[in-house]
């Protein structure tokens, strides 16, 4: 039986889906932001290229990133589709709750994207919450993991402020991607669920939404498309 509804993941994939591929697709004046002249030359001389294809390639970078500013909410609206977990949107101060399991949690796409300095300010987040919840456990959640490992340990951030580190407990924890969507779900396989639905709903939407063909086994059957998931959670 499937962890995820085929048509909620679908939902929240599309606008991602569509603001990428229109942000490819657009000549975008990538001058705009003052392009760094020393950085092309640098780059292009170290790679073997042309200025003219760095610029090109310096286009395909700037919509990757239009994807990965996109991205950083996925995690917490996919997970907000699943029964019973109610996706707080944002403004809020943690990203989900879960009243079945008594879970609250804030997700993160990748362990690095929060700085040392500001995961205090999450712990501490994570505490006002609990307060209000008694008997929750409160999460917060690296969706990608450092090196491949999964964890589910007492979170204690340091203070730099204070030279300490945040007083341990077992209910506010840090967690990884892999091992919360077991929690959440009881299924060990469904972040990897998940991750097998993408090429093929993502080809129909482009041609729902462009009328562009795409052929999702090209992804779906290589190789590499499994090896990838498997080199980051092992």
């Amino acid at each position: 039986m499937s962890v995820f509804d085929r048509n909620k993941v679908k939902e929240v994939l599309k606008p991602i889906v569509d603001s990428t591929y229109k942000a490819q697709q657009e000549e975008k004046d990538i001058y705009k932001n003052t392009l760094d002249c020393f950085s092309a030359a640098i780059d292009a001389s170290i790679r073997g290229i042309t200025l003219e294809e760095w610029i090109e390639s310096e286009k395909q970078r700037q919509a990757q990133k239009t994807l990965q500013n996109k991205i950083g909410d996925f995690h917490q609206k996919m997970l907000g589709t699943l029964e019973g977990v109610t996706d707080l949107g944002v403004g809020e101060v943690v990203d989900i709750i879960y009243e079945d399991k008594k879970i609250v949690a804030e997700i993160k796409n990748k362990h690095n994207t929060t700085k040392g300095n500001h995961k205090k300010s999450i712990y501490d987040d994570l505490v006002s919450v609990l307060e209000r919840h008694e008997g929750y456990t409160g999460y917060y959640v690296e969706i990608l993991p450092k090196n491949g490992r999964s964890y589910d340990k007492a979170f204690s951030p340091s203070d730099n402020t204070t030279k300490t580190s945040r007083e341990k407990s077992e209910h506010i924890r840090v967690i990884d991607g892999k091992s919360f969507y077991k929690l959440i779900t009881g299924d060990n396989n469904a972040l990897k669920e998940l991750y097998s639905l993408i090429p093929e709903l993502t080809a129909e939407i482009l041609k729902e939404s462009f009328d562009i063909n795409r052929n999702a086994n090209n992804i779906k059957d290589n190789q590499f498309f499994s090896e990838l998931f498997e080199m980051i959670f092992p």
